[in-house]
């Protein structure tokens, strides 16, 4: 019996490439599958942001974690339903966040600014929330966005 050195490579390279694909898609960070316009009526005006929706419970589990960026007027947008008090985090991700908690008529019940990058601190919404948007730092002070706003997007029955 013979040994083909040139077909053991190839054996084991396929190996090796197979392993990597599915480590891959184990590590990949989950993506939200779709994006919706959101705008917050402001004193200054109305924003429009484009946000990801995260529905499942993987797609909040995961949420921006991993992301190296996010880009000013993107966002994802978490429900909650039914309205309850939340609870984030920061774990595994990278991007310092604001965080806006949005009560189940629309209106912004609290706002966590300037969330600090891989941090396991819990930050609650203090209240009731169906919602939170969560856009890059900074944003809730660049816009004028304070408690109290009104939130416009189909899950608050408005937009």
């Amino acid at each position: 019996m013979s040994f083909d050195r040139k077909a053991a490579r190839s054996v084991a390279r396929g190996f090796l490439a197979a392993a990597l694909v599915i480590v891959g898609f184990a590590v990949a960070p989950v993506r939200a599958a779709s994006f919706q316009p959101l705008e917050i009526v402001t004193k200054n005006g109305v924003q429009v942001f484009s946000v990801e929706m995260a529905t499942t419970e993987e797609e909040k589990q995961t949420g921006l974690m991993y992301r190296k960026e996010l880009a000013d007027g993107k966002g994802m947008l978490f429900d909650f339903n039914p309205e309850q008090e939340v609870s984030m985090w920061m774990k595994n991700t990278y991007v310092s966040l604001d965080m806006i908690f949005i009560r189940a008529d629309g209106r912004i019940l609290r706002i966590a600014e300037n969330t600090e990058p891989l941090s396991t601190k819990i930050i609650s919404s203090k209240g009731p929330a169906r919602a939170v948007l969560e856009v890059v730092a900074g944003t809730a002070q660049k816009y004028g966005i304070r408690p109290g706003d009104r939130v416009g997007h189909p899950l608050f029955g408005s937009k």
